[in-house]
């Protein structure tokens, strides 16, 4: 007989707590510290952290709206688009790739140009954006850079390219390699009419774009950390079976070896280059010489 009589054991129910659906895209975190930040925020204060300073990227579109004169962008060459020339058939076809990067993007190629105003001063002007096969240089890219510098030689304007660009395109072989000799070419031209151009370079800026148009100014620029150089770092260790430098291939480092003449916060990057505009161009003489 049992002295203590079975009782039956209580069930315990799972609660359920209903799941709040949380619309995308509404946070972004900082790559540098963590942070969670607001999206329309981050938009607001031109994609930096508000906590560490980091500069997220920016696609050509809002490179444009947040250097030029409202209004004033007028693009050029919009309808160029890349073919396959050279009929790639390696892991994707270029064909699929370009097709995929177009509807994601909604651009046709890696590079917006226009005629435009900056500090009420005419410029022709080149944003490149990383988001389109990683802002590789192809045929359509280093065409593009070449008219605008050569739309600012005919119009007797400054020329201003925001660089970002992880290199040649693959996909283009030799073709691509020709716009590295084609753009330098320009800006030869566009020097000897006596015209400034200015190189803005951005994370990453690398390989054959800073091989040749983006490593060319008369006034080179560089926005705080990013990653400016040829081969990458890895690459380099490697080869050389050396350590690096700390830093190295930073805008810091570049600066304090010379290759820079600014590293400009992005807040500060119109009006920097806008100061830049007013002394090449003569205009405020009097305020320059008396700042002297």
């Amino acid at each position: 007989m049992d002295v203590f009589e079975k009782t039956e054991q209580p069930k315990i129910t799972e609660t359920k707590t209903k799941k709040h659906d949380i619309p995308s895209g509404l946070w972004v975190k900082c790559k540098q510290c963590g942070e969670m930040l607001f999206a329309k925020e981050l938009a607001a204060n031109l994609k930096v952290c508000a906590k560490c300073e980091y500069h997220f990227s920016m696609s050509a579109a809002e490179r444009i709206a947040s250097l030029t004169d409202p209004d004033t962008f007028s693009e050029t060459d919009a309808d160029l688009v890349s073919v396959d020339t050279l009929k790639f058939t390696g892991v994707a076809a270029y064909t699929d790739r370009l097709k995929a990067y177009q509807r994601q993007t909604g651009l046709n190629d890696a590079v917006i140009t226009g005629m435009c105003k900056l500090n009420g001063h005419d410029v022709s002007f080149a944003a490149m954006d990383f988001s389109f096969l990683g802002a590789s240089m192809g045929s359509v890219v280093g065409e593009k850079i070449t008219r605008c510098i050569e739309a600012g030689t005919a119009a007797k304007v400054p020329v201003i390219v925001v660089s970002t660009s992880g290199g040649a395109r693959m996909y283009e072989g030799i073709l691509s390699l020709m716009q590295l000799a084609k753009t330098s070419g320009a800006l030869a031209l566009l020097a000897k009419a006596g015209l400034p151009y200015f190189s803005v370079l951005t994370h990453p800026t690398t390989a054959g774009v800073m091989a040749s148009y983006a490593s060319l100014g008369d006034v080179m620029i560089a926005e705080p950390k990013a990653l400016i150089g040829f081969a990458g770092p890895r690459v380099i260790k490697e080869t050389t079976q050396q350590e690096l430098p700390e830093g190295f291939q930073t805008s810091e480092f570049l600066m304090e070896h010379g290759l820079l003449d600014l590293i400009c916060h992005r807040k500060q990057l119109k009006p920097t280059i806008g100061t830049l505009l007013d002394y090449f161009s003569g205009r405020n003489k009097r305020k320059f010489k008396a700042a002297a």
